[in-house]
């Protein structure tokens, strides 16, 4: 029988891998809960459908159908019921389904959609988050069917700073609210109201009572705080029970009722500070940080562009609560921690991955979603005391049984002033010794973020054609403590820069493989910003892919949802020393820019808005700089990670093209 070898990755074959996540076990631990991910070619949409791990017989079992997204499983407090939402009503609606079978039942009629359900403690009512518009109806009218028509065209009356974010759009007086739902009558009354935005967290164990987040600031343009409160349901009493003008976004309440664990941070480094710990006390009103000792941030900073819908798993109590079980993530990884009361910590897990859910039972039972660089997507059980890890589903393994993947191998080398900088290097698929290859070198977003080991669609894809690939971690990174994670704020381009040359440098004198005169360099957001300043400062790279990139930090303070604050944030300066920012444009660097740019931006991209494209595309051109510029409609910041399907393909062969070209 003749031999086949095995292919490497390509772009479109997004459409044939799988992503799962939100596991969710039953209070009888006797089933997971998952959501898997597809792409449909034919849709050119998501479809997502939950799945069932049932763990005495061992097998997955599905539990939704069709070709809408179905997620958010959520367990009733005696497990008979499946609590989930869907779209295919049309709008995201709360749907029931009985844990011994049948048609799910719709339980919302919202005409805005509603999201995020949580279960009171006695089961007989479920929280949610919806979206209205003051003195909305809760409930959808009949017309409202009609309302699909097109409309006429309205202007958008503008009167705050925040009035647009990317994702999301335009603000068009939409506050996000709390409603509950009555899960035997369908009734529905609404719990909070108001031109302030109420993000939902939790019950009390009492039922009584809403945890929610929220910023009361008269001025929330200039208000970068959220704090956690208490909300009586009964009496509209709230108590705010975090501190002072810090971040706090995610609460858990002890399981006899004492305590509440928080996941924030004091904003002390601004957008850079770790996300700590605290827990308060209810019966005195004390509030304690639990990891000032700590040098890691509390919870999930990857850099990815494969997962679909993971759910932050956020902080979960021991059966005795004794302490907390939790992600974090440090040196590349996240892994599973515990933390007692008094701050002691614990690493649970020692994976070389990416542990993006999590699920704990009341008896201590663990079960996690994991990605690794060569299974991308999986749900396992975790054992918190031999820290053994199993796998329990392949949803990948029948197409990649065909497939070469690149196995990244781990670099580490000092850098400037010092530093140690972590990384990795990918050989080509089918890599012959003896023979030289192209480099390219990836710059992640952020730049708080962290390039880990985990699959990477994009990377792979590099790989199979015929590229060797290096990803780092530089100064400003998650991961590597408070002090790195800082060092970029007021140094852009500066030790960074330095840091990423220094990687190449690396590669260069300790892998023979790769051919020094055939260098490429891509990034998006923060990495598309530091291409830029790349090819404006040297020039050892022959082709560049810049990614929803910054070129003006002048005028991205006014076009930017987060424009007017991030420059005083990260780069230390006023709106005015315009000498300042525009030294650190790469913009103004254009007249040393020789490398051949292919620049990708997003329509409605209101993160790093497309002018910015734009301005760089036409300096360019007007100096008759090699560069070819690309729009994408209808998309947004994240269009590599969950951009429309199609346009995600596009923009990874247009990157695979242009380094093909030039390398």
């Amino acid at each position: 029988m003749m031999m086949t070898s095995k292919k490497g990755i390509k772009a479109e074959d997004l459409y044939n891998l799988s992503s799962v996540a939100d596991p969710r076990i039953s209070p009888d631990e006797s089933k997971i809960a998952f959501v898997k991910t597809t792409i449909s070619k034919e849709k050119n949409e998501y479809v997502s459908n939950i799945f069932i791990y049932d763990t005495s017989v061992k097998e997955v079992f599905q539990w939704t159908f069709g070709e809408n997204r179905n997620h958010s499983p959520r367990w009733s407090p005696d497990g008979t019921k499946l609590a989930f939402v869907s779209n295919r009503s049309g709008k995201n609606q709360i749907f029931l389904l009985s844990a011994i079978g049948g048609e799910a039942k719709q339980l919302t009629n919202v005409k805005s959609g509603a999201q995020n359900p949580i279960w009171s403690p006695d089961g007989k009512k479920i929280a949610f988050s919806v979206s209205m518009k003051k003195d909305e109806s809760l409930q959808r009218e009949q017309s409202d069917e009609k309302d699909q028509k097109k409309k006429e065209l309205e202007p958008l009356e503008v009167t705050k700073m925040k009035y647009k974010s990317d994702g999301a759009g335009f603000f068009t007086g939409q506050y996000q609210q709390i409603a509950v739902v009555d899960v035997q009558t369908d009734e529905m009354d609404l719990i909070t109201e108001g031109e302030v935005h109420y993000s939902l967290i939790g019950w009390s164990n009492d039922g009584k009572s809403i945890l929610f987040g929220a910023d009361f600031s008269e001025d929330t343009d200039f208000s970068f705080s959220q704090n956690i409160f208490i909300l009586n349901i009964e009496t509209k009493e709230r108590t705010q029970i975090s501190s002072g003008n810090g971040s706090f976004y995610s609460a858990t309440m002890s399981k006899d009722g004492s305590k509440i664990a928080i996941i924030g941070s004091d904003r002390k480094y601004e957008n850079a500070t770790l996300s700590k710990i605290f827990v308060y006390d209810v019966p005195s009103g004390e509030l304690q940080c639990l990891s000032n000792n700590w040098d890691i941030p509390v919870g999930d900073f990857v850099a990815g562009d494969f997962q679909q819908g993971a759910v932050s798993p956020g902080l979960q109590w021991a059966k005795d609560d004794s302490g907390l079980y939790f992600i974090a993530s440090e040196n590349g990884n996240t892994n599973l921690y515990f933390t007692d009361l008094d701050g002691n910590l614990k690493k649970l897990t020692v994976e070389k991955a990416h542990i993006y859910g999590l699920t704990i039972s009341q008896t201590g039972r663990a079960f996690a979603t994991i990605s690794y660089t060569n299974q991308p997507s999986d749900l396992y059980e975790v054992d918190l005391n031999s820290r053994k890890v199993t796998r329990l589903t392949q949803v990948n393994d029948q197409f990649l049984q065909d497939i070469e993947l690149s196995k990244p191998e781990e670099i580490q080398f000092t850098s400037e002033k010092g530093w140690t900088v972590h990384g990795w290097l990918m050989k080509p698929v089918g890599f012959k010794e003896g023979e030289k290859y192209p480099l390219i070198l990836e710059v992640h977003g952020g730049p708080h973020a962290m390039y880990a080991n985990t699959y990477f669609h994009e990377f792979q894809m590099l790989a199979s054609s015929g590229f060797a690939v290096l990803y780092t971690n530089p100064r400003g990174s998650h991961g590597y403590g408070q002090e790195f994670v800082d060092a970029v704020r007021g140094d852009y381009g500066g030790g960074d820069y330095k840091d990423l040359m220094n990687a190449v440098d690396y590669v260069l004198e300790n892998f023979n493989f790769i051919d020094e005169s055939r260098l490429g360099v891509t990034g998006g957001s923060y990495g598309g910003f530091m291409t830029n300043w790349i090819i404006g400062h040297t020039n050892r790279f022959r082709a560049a892919v810049t990614q929803r990139s910054i070129s003006n930090w002048i005028s991205f303070y006014g076009v930017s949802d987060i424009g007017y604050y991030f420059n005083e944030w990260q780069h230390k300066l006023d709106v005015n020393d315009f000498n300042g920012l525009w030294n650190i444009s790469p913009i103004a660097y254009v007249e040393q820019m020789n490398t051949p740019l292919l620049i990708l931006h997003s329509e409605k991209d209101y993160r790093c808005p497309i002018e910015q494209a734009e301005q760089l595309f036409i300096a360019l051109k007007h100096r008759k700089k090699e560069a070819k510029f690309i729009r994408f409609p209808e998309s947004n910041h994240e269009l590599s990670r969950s951009g429309i399907p199609n346009l995600r393909i596009k923009r990874l062969e247009y990157i695979q093209e242009w380094f093909k070209q030039y390398l």
